[in-house]
């Protein structure tokens, strides 16, 4: 196990020093800082935080959508070594106010649209609520930090008389508490009830080592930040490690469009694509497959030689889409469908898919796409151990157990939880079921909680079935569930596609009964499926858009 590194703000200290005149954050077609200009905001933070009042270990909320103003408040209360709440903008307003409250907030810093749907009386605890877009107070009952907010420059320029300057970077950002809390991620997964997943810097830091020793950032990289601040995955690997490595961060704002997505991508040109598998499937269904497909490209494609050239071609343009300077797309949350995992191998993207918790902050195996074993999520990370429960986990499926410096220390105010989260020899149950083969590649077979026994004793994987029936034309998604011992696909469809090939209402019998017959043409007997059932609407989804399947099983 790989055990030394050092803090993440030290490399995020150098970045800054030796970036001072380069963006570091960056609201895509608006505003920008660069690195010195970011440090010296840090600065105005922490003089006045220090003049309210506001004490070390302190806990503040943080809920605004993705921008650069969100990163700059991130960094400011973790480097005040307060602690950093982050909550998802797009949970119910009653949710929000919930978990500001469960966590013991003093202070909420967040945007004005999201401030506008909140209700302060249903957050008793709250001190204060600071519009990270302009600073401006939205709400206080304590005299110390209306005092503080109203002398903020006259407070910072008497600390700082000439400036901030590069010699005081290293008194922002301190790097002697590795065992102290700086996280606390609510995560609602996909099986209940949100919990608090207490990371410290020591946790945060091993995961940011891990990508800087794996994926290396070089000068004049950029990244597009798509993923959830909120969600450890985009605030790990979109935020803290490439920007700590000094890279430029592009943030896009709250669920971009399209056309904006891939406008972006052609401008920014990034490094490292983070994704989740959903998106790179939809790309796969709506540009690779029908291009493939077509009856000429069958035939052109299983000519030695001339297949390469094609299939090469594909990826020049899918490349291209990304802007052409993608060294890597890392996907993660959910298994890739094997059949667009396929397509990517015969056109040589460089893909991998990796796996992750929130406790894990979030890594718990990758591997490079250059040495990726395909259906595997990759290797252990060697800031960590993983393991399977399993007689022979070579052969028999068990439960994938992890150790490391990157887990968390358990959740915020339940014992219960905490307790049930770990081995008797500390380990981490994570709740999902695997493989490992002899060169270390693990492959999920699925979650604990998801795997349905059937009336002969077969355990049957449902995210293994679902990957067939996605495979179905028309299919956008599916949950298969057990339903008096019989597995019923809930079914949502296309509507583009639909819309496209003019598939009516008249018509959408004979889509449920060609998705019935072609998925089960695929499927073993034991995990055949004897009901297919649409939805009008989309699945739930948690912020790393697993669905919830709590809601349907």
């Amino acid at each position: 196990m790989y055990t030394e590194f050092d803090h993440y703000f030290v490399r995020l200290q150098n970045s800054i020093n030796k970036h001072w005149d380069s963006d570091a954050l960056c609201d895509y077609r608006g505003k920008s800082m660069t690195f010195g200009q970011m440090a010296t905001s840090i600065a105005q933070i922490h003089t006045f935080f220090e003049t309210a009042g506001i004490k070390k270990e302190d806990h503040i909320a943080l809920c605004a959508k993705n921008c650069a103003s969100w990163a700059l408040s991130f960094i400011s209360v973790a480097s005040y070594e307060t602690v950093v709440v982050p909550i998802l903008v797009d949970f119910k307003p009653d949710s929000i106010q919930k978990l500001v409250t469960h966590s013991d907030s003093i202070m909420l810093m967040t945007d004005n649209d999201t401030w506008k749907k909140l209700d302060i009386n249903a957050m008793p605890g709250l001190k204060a609520v600071i519009n990270i877009e302009n600073t401006e107070l939205l709400y206080c009952n304590d005299e110390a930090i209306k005092t503080a907010h109203d002398n903020l420059v006259e407070n910072f320029k008497a600390k700082y008389p000439e400036g901030l300057k590069k010699e005081d970077v290293k008194a922002l950002l301190p790097t002697d508490n590795m065992d102290k809390l700086s996280v606390i991620n609510y995560t609602s997964g996909s099986t209940g009830d949100p919990k608090g997943v207490m990371l410290t810097h020591r946790s945060l830091s091993a995961g940011i080592d891990y990508g800087h020793r794996h994926i290396p950032v070089y000068p004049g990289d950029h990244m597009v930040s798509m993923l959830p601040m909120a969600h450890i995955y985009g605030l790990a690997f979109e935020f803290l490690y490439p920007l700590s490595g000094g890279a430029t961060i592009h943030y896009l704002g709250k669920s971009p469009s399209p056309t904006l997505l891939l406008q972006a991508m052609k401008d920014v040109r990034p490094y490292l694509i983070c994704t989740v598998p959903l998106v790179m499937e939809k790309i796969y269904k709506a540009s690779l497959k029908p291009v493939l497909s077509k009856p000429v490209m069958k035939v052109l494609t299983k000519i030695p030689g001339l297949n390469m050239i094609i299939f090469n071609k594909v990826r020049e343009k899918l490349d291209g889409a990304f802007g052409g300077r993608v060294r890597e797309y890392v996907m993660g949350g959910a298994p890739l469908n094997p059949e667009v995992e396929d397509c990517f191998r015969k056109i040589k993207l460089h893909y991998t898919v990796g796996y992750g918790m929130t406790e894990a902050s979030p890594l718990l195996a990758y591997a490079s796409w250059k040495t990726y074993a395909k259906r595997s999520c990759g290797r252990s990370v060697d800031c960590g151990d993983a393991r399977i429960d399993s007689a022979d986990p070579t052969k028999i499926v068990g439960e994938i157990q992890a150790i490391g410096p990157n887990i968390c220390i358990g959740y915020y105010k339940n014992e219960k939880a905490t307790k049930e989260l770990f081995t008797e020899d500390r380990y981490i149950h994570t709740g999902d079921l695997g493989l490992i083969d002899k060169d270390g590649n693990i492959f999920i077979k699925g979650r604990s909680k998801n795997m349905i026994l059937s009336a002969n004793g077969q355990n049957i994987y449902p995210e293994e079935v679902e990957a067939v029936v996605n495979n179905q034309e028309y299919v956008a998604e599916s949950v298969v569930v057990d339903r008096d011992s019989k597995l019923v696909a809930l079914v949502y469809l296309n509507p583009d596609a639909m819309k496209r090939d003019g598939i009516g209402y008249e018509q959408i019998e004979m889509v449920r009964s060609n998705i019935f017959n072609g998925a089960n043409e695929s499927l073993p007997v034991y995990s055949k499926i004897a009901k297919v059932e649409l939805r009008d609407e989309p699945f739930e989804k948690t912020p790393k858009m697993s669905i919830k399947r709590f809601l349907y099983s």
